[in-house]
């Protein structure tokens, strides 16, 4: 199927599907729905090529693509994702991430984002203040993950700590791994500022201990530090 088009339609979506079957790896796909524990029926198709797919419909109309929401296999979503990244104004790609939050179901499809956020620092920061309070788990987890492009920057690495300890009642299991990844990520980017942080935090005991978890399982801490880490477990 051709997947550069000038425009999409309802028409092109039977082909687009039959397209996409023929990638997917029938031996796999249970285990490949079970790492990704979604409710939906997965082809288990390679990144790789789900990226080629998209990058594809991407050089033509990858908009009207969007527009006819198809959201049948968990690859259907992921593509969706993948485009919806490559936006680059931001108007646009929050009508198009709404959308797609709500969809969300597993890690992957929240991990699979990237943001542009040169520009737009305050538009991104406040679109986390908004995620973060949404009923939606996987919502609350892309709206953490876009924090990962602010902790280089000092005059946000506070407002992060504070925004995590904002999650101390939190009991999604994804949005709490998403808080230690996020924790673990500001240790290796931001040390002292995080040490101080973890000094008088108001995180939840499974964020703490996994952020010290993931942190002494990474190559780019000393062992000196990874000692001195055990300190904050509880």
């Amino acid at each position: 199927m051709e997947l550069i088009k000038e425009k999409w339609s309802e028409q092109d979506i039977p082909e687009f599907q039959q397209t996409l079957t023929a990638y997917e790896n029938p031996a796999k796909r249970e285990w490949s729905k079970s790492l990704l524990n979604t409710e939906l029926p997965v082809l288990c198709i390679k990144t790789a090529d789900l990226k080629d797919i998209a990058n594809q419909i991407y050089k033509g109309s990858y908009l009207s693509f969007l527009d006819l929401m198809i959201w049948e296999y968990y690859e259907n979503t992921a593509i969706n994702g993948m485009l919806i990244s490559k936006i680059k104004d931001f108007d646009t790609f929050r009508k198009y991430l709404d959308i797609y939050s709500q969809r969300a179901d597993n890690w992957a499809t929240c991990d699979l984002l990237t943001f542009h956020i040169k520009g737009n620092e305050q538009n991104y920061y406040d679109l986390t203040l908004e995620y973060m309070k949404s009923e939606l788990p996987f919502r609350r987890r892309i709206g953490m993950y876009i924090l990962f492009y602010f902790i280089n920057d000092d005059d946000y690495i506070y407002r992060i700590f504070d925004l995590l300890n904002r999650f101390e009642n939190e009991e999604h299991y994804y949005v709490n791994m998403m808080n230690s990844w996020l924790l673990c990520e500001c240790f290796l980017k931001q040390r002292e500022k995080t040490l101080a942080y973890l000094d008088n935090n108001k995180l939840n005991r499974f964020t703490l201990n996994k952020c010290v978890q993931k942190c002494r399982e990474s190559r780019r801490v000393s062992l000196e530090d990874k000692d001195m880490l055990l300190r904050y477990k509880r």
